[in-house]
């Protein structure tokens, strides 16, 4: 039932992420600053997205004797081609936000990880293509690149799309300005804490 639940609130957001794509807003940026990652995979998803609208009419044509089948078949296409297109949505809403002391690690709604500023201990450009899901790391890549690495100084508890929690302490991500992040993460980690207010 829980992975069941998990299936739902993953279509529900994804849909949702389809309206505020059409809105043009985003989610979850508030006050930080919002470094994307979906620019690379978007001729390969406007691709996905054409196929399927070729195989909708191909299918319409195929089986317009067969109202019932047709049908059906008509509504499962059209979710197909929506689906798809609600993939790249998400990807485009929800971007990495970098705020004053938290960077908020995103892919679409399959990935949402807060690591605080004080627990990274390294952050790197690396270009990266091959990820074997080694235990303790996290790689979210896009179109199987990553493009930035953070090694953490204590492990962050990453929760999957079902529930599975997991310690890791390297995240491989990808941004499409990874320069731009490096150098916004340095200065916010580099950045002298402020002072608190000291009573009148």
């Amino acid at each position: 039932m829980r992975a069941t639940a998990a299936l739902i609130r993953h279509e529900m957001r994804l849909f949702t992420s389809l309206a505020l794509w059409a809105a043009r807003r985003t989610h979850g940026t508030g006050g930080g600053q919002a470094f994307g990652y979906a620019r690379g995979q978007g001729p390969v998803m406007a691709g996905f997205a054409f196929v399927c609208v070729v195989e909708t009419l191909t299918m319409s044509v195929l089986l317009r004797h067969m109202p019932t089948l047709h049908a059906v078949v008509l509504f499962l296409d059209v979710y197909t081609v929506l689906f798809v297109v609600a993939l790249h949505a998400a990807s485009v809403v929800r971007p990495h936000v970098l705020d004053a002391d938290t960077l908020r690690v995103r892919h679409g709604v399959h990935v949402d990880l807060r690591l605080p500023l004080r627990e990274i201990a390294s952050v790197r450009r690396e270009l990266g293509t091959t990820h074997e899901g080694t235990d303790g790391e996290l790689d979210v890549p896009v179109g199987s690149q990553t493009s930035v690495t953070l090694e953490l100084r204590a492990p962050v508890t990453h929760v999957t799309l079902l529930g599975r929690r997991r310690e890791v302490r390297v995240v491989r991500l990808h941004a499409d300005d990874s320069d731009r992040l490096v150098r916004a993460l340095t200065r916010a980690r580099t950045a002298p804490s402020p002072l608190p207010d000291r009573p009148g």
